[in-house]
């Protein structure tokens, strides 16, 4: 595990290493694929940097990229169709950002391959979202988000609850810091400026983690993409994990590679 948290802490100090030295550097996994699903408003890109790394790893890598904005959950599932057709008879895995975990999880009460394996969701509204709920009816809202954006309520039967448990092997990991004091003073506990850290867990999940992430640039966080790497691979986070553990792992590479 020690060369992956090596790249990701080569995002966090800038040029003590080359990321491409040290992905070379990564166990390489086998016959295993990962299915990345993006947010609601965003595209393939905000998966760039969890792509480039998975892909360093060996893992091919399948990037979503499906117009949140312009469909309900029901309909934007189907999306994943062709992208885990893409994957063959290799281990799907999922990771998945915001509305991407709803989506996951619409789509795996419908139908569940063989040959599915982890999933990870970065700040998922498992329960929905108490910002939908206090502005969902504003105009500009409903522009911005689309119908989509209009099922993350905390309602138990139209937002994301309705779903139920899960029954697959899932790693949630949430966010606690915001850079919204607004939409924070809507939302109960601690947060990351659209979803409750409490809103993200679900019964059935293997594993949950809180780390020190807003929402909107979770997938970018290095402790977020090595805790994401993690359990793909052991099916558990890494509790101890720090940036400072990310550091000093890093320093200790380098001083390796100069021997």
């Amino acid at each position: 595990m020690r060369p992956i948290l090596l790249l990701c802490a080569a995002l966090l100090v800038p040029g003590s290493a080359s990321a491409q030295s040290l992905a070379d550097r990564i166990p390489q996994v086998e016959d295993q694929c990962v299915v990345l699903v993006h947010g609601l408003g965003r595209g393939e890109s905000s998966f760039f940097v969890m792509e480039k790394l998975l892909s360093a790893a060996g893992y091919q890598v399948v990037n979503v990229d499906y117009p949140s904005r312009s469909a309900t959950v029901e309909e934007l599932v189907t999306y994943l169709d062709e992208a885990v057709a893409e994957c063959g008879d290799q281990k799907v895995n999922f990771v998945t950002h915001s509305l991407g975990g709803i989506l996951i999880r619409g789509w795996l009460g419908l139908k569940t391959p063989e040959n599915l394996g982890r999933v990870v969701m970065l700040a998922p509204p498992n329960h929905g979202s108490e910002v939908v709920d206090a502005i969902g009816d504003l105009a500009l809202y409903q522009f911005i988000t689309g119908p989509a954006g209009q099922q993350l309520g905390t309602d138990k039967e139209k937002g994301p609850a309705r779903f139920g448990p899960v029954d697959f092997d899932l790693g949630v990991i949430a966010g606690n810091m915001s850079v919204n004091p607004v939409f924070s003073a809507m939302i109960p506990g601690e947060d990351d400026g659209a979803v409750s850290v409490e809103s993200t867990k679900i019964d059935g999940m293997a594993d949950h983690i809180v780390l020190p992430a807003t929402h909107t640039l979770m997938m970018n966080n290095p402790l977020v993409i090595a805790e994401t790497m993690i359990f793909l691979q052991t099916g558990r986070f890494d509790p101890d994990l720090t940036y400072g553990e990310l550091a000093r792992r890093l320093t200790e590479g380098t001083s390796e590679d100069a021997e």
